[in-house]
């Protein structure tokens, strides 16, 4: 439940300096005055800071290695405590660059870019729910530790959105980071940092996926776009 909190305030901390309304949280930011070479730097090895655990963490390897050390009833919290931490302090590290890629000010134009923000951000927070909200984040393996109950095998299975996309809580988060009407270089250089994160971890987790559902995830991987609604180019994929 201690991770579970943690999360839930470092998805705060994170949309808050997504939105720039930094006013909230500025007790916990620090710029540093390194220039803009020294903040481009400093963001970039900030990205890789939460992208590298973060993705080492999930492969199933590191995974079974893990559970020797630590029980697994507290290994998805573990790792949802890491992921957490890594975010907080990305979001309150990160140093603004300030240069306009794009700056909307049409009412029209702002309406559509927050509407692209929220709906990533439902997307994301469904998409959660569709699979098991409560295993995701680790509750459920700790829920069961307590209950002394057994946790159930996890099933292959498709709910509604994963029917549109393979991966639609990445694909909610993709529209977060670009969802904006003020565009500065510092924010670009989030969103094409954590775009490219995405991209690259979807294809390791997919690796661990084929390998532990076998010929139904090619089936699913052939027919399903994994993150662009309605395109796919996974006609031809053989089993690694």
């Amino acid at each position: 439940m201690i991770s579970y909190t943690i999360y839930l305030f470092s998805m705060i901390v994170f949309v808050f300096r997504l939105l720039d309304i930094t006013q909230f949280i500025e007790t916990f930011t620090f710029e540093f005055q390194t220039g803009l070479i020294g903040s481009i730097c400093i963001d970039i090895a900030l990205i890789v800071l939460f992208g590298l655990p973060h993705s080492i963490m999930a492969r199933a390897g590191f995974k079974k290695y893990c559970k020797r050390i630590v029980p697994p009833s507290i290994e998805r919290s573990l790792y949802v405590f890491i992921t957490s931490i890594t975010l907080i302090v990305l979001s309150c590290l990160w140093q603004p660059i300030y240069s306009e890629i794009w700056n909307i000010k049409t009412n029209f134009g702002i309406y559509v870019t927050y509407s692209i923000f929220l709906i990533g951000f439902i997307l994301a927070v469904v998409s959660t729910f569709l699979i098991d909200h409560f295993e995701l984040f680790g509750l459920k393996q700790a829920w069961n530790f307590l209950r002394k109950t057994e946790a159930h095998t996890t099933e292959f299975a498709t709910p509604s959105l994963y029917k549109l996309v393979r991966h639609p809580m990445m694909l909610g988060i993709v529209l977060v980071l670009w969802g904006t009407p003020l565009m500065n270089a510092g924010h670009l250089l989030l969103s094409i940092g954590m775009t490219l994160y995405i991209i690259i971890g979807t294809f390791f987790e997919e690796r661990d996926l084929i390998r532990t559902f076998g010929e139904k995830y090619l089936n699913y991987k052939r027919s399903v776009p994994m993150l662009l609604p309605f395109f796919t180019l996974n006609r031809n994929i053989k089993k690694d």
